[in-house]
């Protein structure tokens, strides 16, 4: 094997090891935040208002399952031999719920306005995970 073929399969994997671990912070705090504090995190997110009235137990369900999401990335950059299953798990659910933003604009249940404002914490990190 070249220097360079090797020196390009280092640099691939050392990028989605530092993304899987980004991931996996961020959705971790995000979820210890719903947990936490339900009420500020659905009054600092943007957007999250205009999606229903505030509901603790739902936030707190939903802070649990990035807890998850989180903890699955992390797991998946620390256990080569299951990072793939470790990875698909989280990506699978994120794509799911980027999904489930796009259905709610095409049956008008939201404005297509949401799409830019969703974009970089919704649909970024399901197209990311997915790559």
């Amino acid at each position: 094997m070249s220097r360079a073929r090797a020196d390009g399969s280092t640099a691939v994997k050392w990028l989605c090891l530092s993304v899987a671990t980004l991931f996996g912070v961020a959705l971790l705090g995000n979820g210890v935040s719903m947990l936490v504090s339900p009420e500020a995190w659905y009054v600092a997110v943007p957007g999250v208002t205009t999606t229903g009235p505030f509901n603790q137990h739902f936030l707190r369900d939903i802070g649990l399952i990035f807890l998850f999401l989180g903890g699955a990335f992390l797991l998946g950059a620390a256990r080569p031999d299951l990072r793939v299953t470790f990875w698909a798990a989280p990506t699978l659910w994120l794509s799911g719920h980027a999904l489930f933003h796009f259905w709610e604009v095409a049956v008008g249940i939201c404005s297509s306005a949401v799409i830019p404002r969703d974009f970089p914490a919704v649909t970024l990190p399901a197209i990311i995970g997915s790559s």
